[in-house]
């Protein structure tokens, strides 16, 4: 019997979808060996934390969640893993009930660690000391750890690369991450081809720099993407980010062809200042972005386009944000996601003069949202009246469910029209107009 059999987790994920998937894997494996998730209330024996360290406020939250997890479960095994733990280990090292950190390098052994844990407690009948990962913190950031999971919800997260070369001057992911590094095709097609034969019907892949795709296999992210687009079963593919220098023509003109490949970009942007792009060491100006975009809707007109944007960057002055906001405002994007500049330990953009005051970081955002919601409205409204697929999703509210378009428009299905369809099943819908929230637009079963 594994040592693990009964015990009960409890998980916490903090960033992006890398992290997430990475963690639904960990959790799935530890479910394969018998753990159960801890119902609320309950006590867990194992606590699994994945920390990001993009900002100072992830810092904090991630913070919050390791005291919070360790004063609710008292006797638990506190795992730490992630972005801060591999910047921070002496951080998390001084925290009271963290046993285990790990690094990087190391999270792809985080169930074998585990598992060792409760061998070792199963047979001493002592509690281990506490333990943490030699390397955490330090420079072996070079393997390429697979994962592809759900957790628990519909779309599977399909992590196809790691690690990033770009060192832009205000980020920490490549001295957290390591250096780019990717899984074979021909392995990243065997995950989908498993997805496939659980009844996944979509897959979102996830990467730090998905563009760079192929650099330690001699591969082309174009490869992949038409090895993928073969897989049988599988009958949604959304590319979770991508580098506008690295979003090329070929990649679109296969994607706008392509059986699988929705129509939905998110692209970053970072600002729509050259000049701040230009301090940032991004490696394209807004004239390239702008193309980037056009392209898009040329060859499919009704994709969605997502883009992240950092306001308060060192050097941002007051003239060269109207200058970025304007820019912002006349691209053809559905949806603009807004983060504070936050300096991090070690970057060189520490070294620019010019400070943004946090009132005015929070001002600047503001306003960007603001684009951002006018834009959201207009694109959802243009398709009211239309009719699009739509795969259902575990519902998070009673009596009310839905997923999202091809196109990544939200739907919100009532009760009596759900009768009849289950979860990861794909329906056309009629959009009839907007929920009472103004969060997502209503769809109805067609006659």
């Amino acid at each position: 019997m594994s040592p693990l059999s009964g015990k009960r987790a409890v998980y916490f994920t903090l960033g992006c979808k890398l992290n997430f998937a990475e963690t639904s894997t960990v959790a799935q494996r530890l479910e394969e060996l018998g753990v159960v998730r801890a119902r609320k209330g309950e006590a867990a024996d194992i606590c699994f934390v994945n920390t990001c360290s993009v900002t100072e406020v992830a810092d904090h939250k991630c913070r919050q969640a390791i005291h919070k997890l360790v004063r609710e479960n008292p006797d638990a095994f506190v795992v730490v893993t992630g972005c801060y733990a591999q910047l921070r280990p002496e951080d998390m090292a001084r925290m009271a009930g963290v046993d285990l950190i790990l690094g990087t390098e190391q999270k792809g052994r985080a169930v074998e660690l585990i598992t060792e844990h409760f061998a070792r407690l199963t047979s001493s009948g002592e509690e281990p000391t506490a333990t943490e990962s030699p390397s955490a913190g330090g420079n072996g950031r070079g393997t390429f750890v697979p994962s592809c999971a759900c957790g628990d919800r519909t779309r599977y997260f399909l992590k196809v690369q790691d690690g990033c070369d770009y060192f832009c001057t205000y980020c920490t992911i490549p001295f957290a991450r390591g250096r780019s590094r990717n899984g074979s095709i021909a392995s990243l097609v065997a995950q989908a081809e498993e997805v496939a034969r659980k009844g996944g019907r979509e897959i979102v892949l996830t990467g730090v720099n998905i563009g760079d795709f192929g650099r330690t296999t001699g591969e082309s992210l174009l490869d992949l993407l038409k090895a993928l687009d073969g897989v049988e079963g599988i009958e949604r593919y959304r590319i979770s980010s991508i580098e506008p220098n690295l979003l090329t023509d070929e990649i679109l003109e296969f994607c706008a062809q392509s059986r699988a490949f929705m129509p939905h970009f998110h692209v970053p942007l970072q600002s729509g200042s050259d000049e701040v792009l230009r301090l940032m060491h991004r490696r394209y100006d807004t004239a390239l972005f702008a193309r980037k975009l056009q392209r898009i809707h040329e060859l499919m007109p009704d994709a969605f386009i997502g883009v992240d944007v950092i306001v308060g960057m060192r050097g941002e002055t007051d003239e060269l944000f109207r200058e970025a906001l304007d820019f912002m405002d006349r691209q053809p994007v559905a949806q603009y996601h807004v983060f504070s500049y936050s300096e991090r330990p070690g970057t060189k953009a520490l070294n620019i003069a010019h400070r943004v005051r946090p009132e005015e970081k929070h001002c600047r955002s503001r306003q960007v949202l603001d684009v951002s919601e006018a834009h959201t409205r207009a694109f959802y409204t243009k398709y009211i009246g239309t009719v699009r697929p739509v795969l259902l999703e575990h519902g998070k509210h009673k009596g009310v469910t839905g997923g999202f378009t091809d196109n990544y428009i939200r739907v919100e299905l009532d009760s009596a029209d759900r009768q009849g369809l289950s979860d990861n099943c794909i329906v056309p819908l009629r959009l009839t107009g907007w929920n009472a929230a103004g969060t997502a637009l209503l769809g109805e079963r067609l006659s």
